[in-house]
């Protein structure tokens, strides 16, 4: 089979295209044929090396851990699915090795996959697990937002900040979100009020709420949480995904939980929650899509489609 791999530590320059043995679907496991596959940040950190003290890692390797495919062959025990179920999965390891999504097959434990959002295209669902999995924990577990709150999301039009505003929502919050003033129009299509992210935030925020706002999420870091702290009312709760170790903030860490990850695709499923795609690339330019995350500014999740 076909799939995108690396030797060695390093950038996107590492990568290249090979042909590797079948996986084969263990007594718990199944063997998805990966329709698309999601890029997240920590793909490309991984790959730097930055964990390497932390997680054993067995060359080759196949990065990816968002995936949406369908199943090839179900092993004996793997009850749950059946060949021609259309799943998605998280499919990190403690490990790494040559089992990633970036590649045409991978054989994935069913305990990391649910069925796919039907009306989500296979492109959308890819991007929905690593970053639903986090929304839906920081705004859920973490911060537990209640019916009649004002949520505040730093970073409403990505990918995690994105569905952690729709969640709040659905949870029947009243949502903030700073962004770009390019992508406004975004958030408002979300149902969320955008706020110009910036020097005066927390003033732009508090002429919407002159009390301050109930609950807080930054999935931004880069100090928004100091420069917006006045925006939140006192003993407001506040999480980040990206300020870890701040004092009074609640770190938030995507964690492989099957129940919240069915949680997040049933909300999708109901059509409460969509994923904003910015590019698409074939398999062969995976490359060029790790660059794309690299730079930036992408408008939405990067995904790597692989078969047809």
């Amino acid at each position: 089979m076909k799939a995108m791999v690396y030797r060695s530590y390093g950038g996107p320059e590492v990568l290249e295209l090979a042909e590797l043995p079948q996986p084969k679907a263990h007594v718990d496991s199944v063997v998805v044929r990966v329709r698309a596959a999601a890029l997240n940040p920590a793909d490309l950190a991984i790959q730097a090396g930055a964990l390497d003290s932390a997680v054993a890692t067995y060359f080759p390797v196949v990065p990816g851990w968002d995936i949406a495919g369908v199943v090839e062959s179900a092993g004996l025990a793997a009850a749950e699915f059946a060949p021609g179920d259309e799943v998605v999965g998280y499919i990190r390891s403690d490990v790494q090795h040559a089992h990633g999504g970036l590649a045409e097959l991978v054989s994935a434990d069913v305990r990391t996959l649910v069925r796919k959002p039907r009306g989500m295209h296979f492109t959308e669902a890819a991007g929905l697990p690593l970053a639903g999995l986090t929304a839906y924990q920081a705004v859920v577990r973490a911060l537990g937002v209640r019916p009649g709150e004002t949520l505040l999301v730093h970073g409403a039009a990505g990918g995690v900040g994105s569905l952690a505003a729709q969640i709040g929502r659905v949870r029947g919050a009243q949502v903030i979100g700073t962004a770009s003033e390019g992508d406004h129009d975004y958030v408002r299509s979300l149902g969320v009020t955008p706020v110009l992210y910036g020097d005066g935030v927390a003033d732009r925020v508090r002429a919407l709420v002159p009390a301050g706002v109930d609950v807080v999420l930054d999935a931004v870091g880069r100090g928004v949480l100091a420069n917006a702290a006045s925006a939140a009312r006192p003993r407001a709760r506040v999480a980040s995904i990206a300020d870890i170790g701040r004092p009074g903030v609640v770190p938030v860490f995507c964690r492989l939980d099957g129940d919240d990850l069915r949680a997040v695709a049933d909300l999708a499923d109901s059509g409460c929650l969509s994923v904003r795609v910015g590019s698409v690339f074939p398999l062969e330019r995976a490359a060029d899509a790790q660059r794309a995350i690299a730079a930036g500014g992408t408008g939405g999740k990067i995904v790597v489609t692989v078969g047809a």
